[in-house]
């Protein structure tokens, strides 16, 4: 199943975005940029160190966006 890429930051999303949303987020975009929805085994470590990689660098712009209006968040 393909999944869109969606906002995950409110007051889109009104919680917190999951680990499961970014990570959602960071396999589609990864899925979208090397066109494989799946990779062959000789690309499956490749692609899924660039999904964690993707994953981390969404996190933490989620974490250290300032929404106007919004409390920032502690931590």
């Amino acid at each position: 199943m393909c999944r869109s890429i969606k906002t995950l930051r409110p007051p889109v999303l009104p919680e917190e975005a999951t680990e499961e949303d970014i990570h959602a987020a960071a396999l589609q975009y990864v899925r979208k940029v090397s066109g494989f929805r799946a990779p062959a085994a000789h690309n499956r470590e490749v692609f899924e160190r660039a999904v964690e990689a993707v994953a981390a660098a969404t996190a933490e712009l989620l974490g250290d966006l300032e929404v106007r209006g919004a409390a920032r968040r502690a931590g």
